[in-house]
């Protein structure tokens, strides 16, 4: 697997024919050659890329597994590291027979073998780096060497896929050198290389075959990814693709695709080029928010990738991109995975080889590991159907879905040995794996099964674990027991795949098997093991042509439909395949054609998999997901007068069905409106808002309009194509300070702005700005910046204010500012730390007078709560959608804000129009029967949306909130005249009774009997008593915090009385600021 972490996997050896044979440790793609080795091993470990070598004392002349030490491997299987000293090499010309000893020739003492993978004569070997620093190179497969010197000691080998003299070379100083010529010369290509993240240039993407691809760290942990030609990789000649750092250990260049990691405020971001294009930002579902991610296979024209959620531990969720590379939908969640000492995380997934679509999984299922199949690339998961009877004979009573077969998905370790699952394009249809019967994965009770036709039902063919290799192209099948401590000397063979096994004898005496390198190009079979402990290596070698008395004629031959569960269209078409007839003792043709027809079919729903922000609901179909409005996916319409709107889908990659009839699943094309410019973005390339004096800053933007004014806030305009800079503009500050930086988009029908505050000058991980979603027109509003982690020292704020030109700056927290004008208002503060600027912005709605309710929720929302502002924010946007549905009130004055923590709790607003002044009491009342009729629904349970497909969610009122209805209108004068009369008459009264009461006994009883008749008037709490300024030094912690303001806010609305009032209530409390910027405004 490739991963974002460096690898530690075994290179995969395989023979590729010809007379030679060589056996030692080496790393090639498509050829094995064995040599007989006489001397003594040397253990190696890896750590961060370096190799340390040390002797041990473990002699092989008497003994000798087949087992390697694990070492580092590329995708093309041609990257080693050394860890065998050779004393003595022989070399065979007859398969094994017989050896001729290469001492003399080679003249040194060997550490590893490289054998080219685009010219299988020529042979590398290095020798002993204790010893000497050479290379020994040989173009007529070892009958002859010659010897180079080389002036640094070699721990990787990186040959090129095309060009057999070019290799790249590493060092454990994290040097790499290339050479033109198979070794001869050398030239260092660079210094300061992570280890293992070196590549050549893939054919056909990259414009000279001689580039490469690296990525070199420097300072801070921080790396970036290099392109240069081999021999001529100076700095003048060096292009750093990506806008930026990355992550050390991040590059992969595999295939059509790049990918890089970067690592802001502790959260991971994922990069990916295609066909060597601009980077674009990996999309997830919004709410997956990855802990991990791994690239799991490139090579089916698409990413599968390995992604731990956030609510994830032990598992991982296979994700399944577009053909870019860029967008993701989820296929299966809760895989089984496994992690390996050096930490790659290995995924229980299986591609089934010679039929395209078809993949194994283990899926976490409760606390049982249960193995699913697919039949169309992950769209649909069924468990296995386990066999109606085992090997004797004897019925079998498993019935789904309580009851299945499950199967062991390792691939094999040792190059030597088989996994506990095979298959193999020569023969499609048939596996063979180890497994059992039940209702969960075990390590017990295991048996070999076997399917003929591609897993829809399946037969036990042995009771225990043994190993099974195919020969004759699949045509046969050869076991043999694996238990080390056991030796065996029989083998057993089937012609008919696994219904009838015939036992051959291979060796008199017992042998403990190593391992078995197949030759079936040959039909040669070679076992290597010993005859006990104390006994010389044992090879045998097995010729199993005779088995078979001719080669296979046209009446050998039968067909099979490929179907899934009786359904013959499987990826899009109907294939019928011809195999040998069972039993038949004929020998097949190496180029005999397996698929004899392939028919199209029409397209239905699951020939297509959910496009990006689309979920796939019972009925198979796809629906937006809670949290994805179609409506706002920016469309370009730049190039041309239409564009393609998505339908929800989009066609599975190597499909064959044909759209027809009325269900039209492909993207139609729609003509372009015109519309003015929305979504303007303006970011640096860092996405840093700090710089030094001096230093290149790199804006980069997402607009799809054609021309973009650029304001760098200095005095400096200039007009940009920023669509067209994949690498964006750069542009170099000479003094400090903090500068406005304005990108301005406009066409016919109106522009769009951006802008971002930078600023040239201890750092502060995470900044939320706390603010009401709704104030009060000429009312103090207050804000308060929350600031993790506490900080002892003084931190500057910078408060903008909308059409700002000039920040308001603090050195405390928390403001009190008052809005004069009706509408929205977009607050962004900025916190400054010696070098690290973070920001957060809110927008606030300000009104005269409004209405608020308190809602709560279904307890199953609890379950899916991430608690972070933006799943508050979507979930909001959802409860207004409903409440707008149920009640017929305009969805746009409505605002709905949720509190952070669980249980979920939220706060609905209900806003007026905007009033004239003689409107204003028609506006009250209409707002009143308004809120009537929305709590009427709310207790009705009327109000519910859909979270999943089966998850619906109710939502409750709880309780009328701070201010049922708060305004600020002001007062006629005549009203002012009738209250301050009423106020002195009531003065006087009182003081006249206080006076008098001693005196007239009765008075006092009777008040207190009416004060116990009238309701109880409690005075009200203004929004500077309820919200209090606090300093830093208060924010002890983020718990202690919310704790606080919930208990301050629960206070406040228990305690005003249901009439109106001149106050503003509180606004939302401080959440985690973990994420991006957010409007509070739903």
């Amino acid at each position: 697997h490739h991963v974002w972490r460096k690898p530690g996997t075994i290179p995969t050896v395989k023979h590729g024919g010809g007379s030679v044979m060589l056996w030692g440790c080496f790393s090639e793609a498509g050829t094995v050659r064995l040599v007989r080795i006489e001397g003594k091993m040397k253990a190696a470990k890896a750590a961060a890329g370096q190799v340390s070598v040390k002797p041990q004392a473990l002699h092989l002349k008497r003994y000798l597994s087949i087992r390697l030490t694990p070492a580092i491997s590329m995708e093309n299987n041609s990257y080693c590291v050394p860890y065998m000293v050779f004393f003595t090499v022989h070399r065979s010309v007859d398969y094994g027979s017989t050896y001729i000893k290469l001492n003399k020739k080679v003249g040194s003492t060997l550490a590893c073998l490289y054998v080219c993978p685009t010219n299988k004569r020529k042979i590398m070997m290095l020798s002993d780096p204790e010893l000497e620093q050479s290379v020994l190179i040989s173009s007529d497969e070892g009958a002859s060497f010659e010897k180079y010197p080389i002036n640094f000691y070699m721990d990787g080998l990186l040959f090129h896929p095309t060009q057999e003299n070019w290799l790249l070379a590493s060092s454990p100083d994290n040097k790499v050198y290339s050479t033109m010529d198979f070794g001869r010369k050398w030239q260092l290509v660079s210094e300061n290389v992570t280890p293992g993240r070196f590549f050549w240039a893939q054919t056909g993407l990259d414009r000279e075959a001689d580039v490469v691809h690296m990525e070199t760290h420097i300072a801070k942990g921080r790396a970036q990814y290099v392109k240069c030609r081999a021999q001529r990789c100076t700095e003048s000649n060096r292009q750093y693709l990506f806008p930026g750092y990355i992550d050390k250990n991040s590059l992969v260049v595999q295939d059509n695709y790049v990918f890089v990691q970067v690592c802001t405020s502790g959260q991971a971001s994922y990069f990916v080029s295609y066909m060597r294009e601009s980077f674009k930002r990996i999309q997830l579902p919004k709410y997956c928010l990855p802990k991990d991610m791994h690239i799991i296979s490139t090579n089916e024209k698409q990413v599968f990738s390995a992604v731990q959620e956030w609510n994830q531990n032990d598992t991982y969720s296979l994700y399944i991109s577009d053909s870019p590379g860029v967008y993701f939908t989820l296929s299966l969640e809760n895989l089984r995975t496994r992690r390996e000492p050096g930490g790659n995380v290995l995924v229980d997934l299986y591609k089934v080889e010679g039929i395209n679509g078809i993949f194994l999984a283990n899926k976490l299922v409760g606390h049982e590991v249960k193995t699913f199949i697919t039949y169309n690339k992950g769209q649909t998961w069924a468990l296995l159907q386990a066999p109606n009877t085992d090997v004797a004979g004897n019925s079998l009573h498993c019935i789904l879905p309580f009851c299945s077969l499950h199967l062991h998905l390792d691939t094999p370790v040792n190059p030597y040995l088989p996994g506990r699952i095979f298959s193999m394009d020569s023969a499609p249809g048939i596996i063979v794996a180890t497994g059992n019967i039940g209702t969960e994965l075990s390590s017990t009770n295991l048996g070999m099964f076997i399917t003929s036709d591609a897993g829809n039902s399946w037969r036990q063919i042995f009771e225990e674990e043994l190993g099974v290799w195919f020969l004759d192209n699949g045509g046969a099948l050869v076991a043999v027991s694996l238990v080390a401590t056991v030796p065996i000397r029989h083998v057993w063979v089937s012609l008919d795949e696994g219904k009838k096994w015939d036992r051959h004898s291979f060796s008199l005496a017992p042998l403990f098997l190593d391992g078995v390198l197949m030759q079936p190009e040959n039909h040669i079979i070679t076992f290597t093991g010993h005859l006990s402990r104390v006994s010389e290596w044992q090879l045998i070698k097995i010729d199993y042509k005779a088995i078979f008395s001719r080669r296979c004629m046209d009446g050998d031959y039968q067909t099979w439909h490929l179907h899934n569960k009786g359904e013959p269209c499987v990826m899009g078409e109907k294939q019928t395949f011809m195999k040998r007839r069972p039993g038949n003792r004929c020998m097949l043709a190496q180029d005999y054609s397996r698929v004899i027809s392939s028919e199209p079919c029409i397209c239905r729903t699951y020939d297509f998999e959910c496009d990006y922000g689309y979920e796939r609901q019972a009925d198979g179909k796809c629906t937006p997901a809670f949290w994805f409005n179609p409506s706002t996916v920016t469309r370009s319409c730049s190039t041309s007068h239409n564009y393609l709107n998505s339908t929800g889908y989009r066609k599975v990659l190597s499909n064959n069905c044909k759209e027809g009839g009325k269900d039209v699943y492909s993207p139609r094309k729609q003509h372009c409106s015109p519309r003015p410019p929305r979504g303007l973005r303006l970011t640096t390339s860092q996405g840093e808002l700090t710089a030094t004096v001096g230093s290149n800053v790199t804006f980069l933007g997402n607009s799809l309009w054609t021309y973009i004014q650029l304001d760098f806030g200095d005095g400096i305009t200039f007009m940009y194509n920023l669509s067209r800079r994949g690498d964006g503009i750069k542009h170099s500050y000479r003094e400090d300070g903090i500068f406005r930086v304005t990108a301005h988009a406009e066409n016919s029908q109106g522009y769009d702005i951006s802008s971002l505050f930078l600023h040239i000058t201890s750092p502060v991980e995470r900044v939320y700005l706390s603010a009401p979603i709704v104030a009060i027109r000429k009312k103090e509003a207050n804000l308060t910046a929350v600031v993790w982690p506490v900080h002892h020292r003084t931190l500057t704020f910078f408060w903008w204010f909308e059409n700002s030109s000039e920040p308001l700056i603090t050195l405390d927290g928390s403001i009190s500012y008052t809005f004069w004008k009706e509408g929205m208002n977009r607050i962004m503060v900025q916190v400054s730390s010696g070098c690290n600027i973070l920001q957060d912005t809110k927008v606030i709605i300000v009104k005269d007078f409004f209405k608020s309710l308190l809602l709560s929720f279904s307890p199953a929302l609890d379950e899916h709560n991430p608690d972070i502002p933006e799943w508050r924010e979507d979930v909001g946007r959802v409860v207004r959608t409903a409440v707008s549905q149920v009640s017929g009130f305009p969805e746009e004055r409505l605002l709905v804000s949720l509190f952070p923590g669980v249980p979920t709790t939220a706060e609905l607003f209900i806003l007026p129009e905007t009033q004239l002044p003689e409107h204003g009491k028609r506006n009250k009342e209409d707002l009143v029967s308004i809120s009537n009729l929305v709590i009427n629904a709310l207790n009705h349970g009327l109000v519910q949306f859909e979270l999943k497909a089966d998850t619906q969610i109710i939502v409750y009122i709880t309780q009328l909130t701070l201010a049922p209805l708060v305004y600020s209108n002001p007062i006629h004068s005549s009203s002012v005249m009738l209250m301050l009369l009423s106020v002195v008459f009531v003065g006087l009264a009182a003081f006249f009774i206080f006076k008098l009461k001693r005196k007239i006994p009765w008075i006092h009883v009777q008040a207190e009997e009416n004060q116990e008749k009238e309701p109880e008037m409690i005075g009200t709490v203004g929004q500077n008593n309820t919200m209090s300024k606090m300093k830093l030094s208060e924010f002890t912690t983020e718990k202690e915090l919310m704790e606080k303001e919930l208990k301050t806010r629960s206070r406040g609305k228990f305690d005003v009385a249901s009439r109106t009032v001149t106050d503003l209530p509180i606004g939302p409390r401080p959440s985690e600021p973990g994420s991006q910027e957010n409007d509070h405004m739903s």
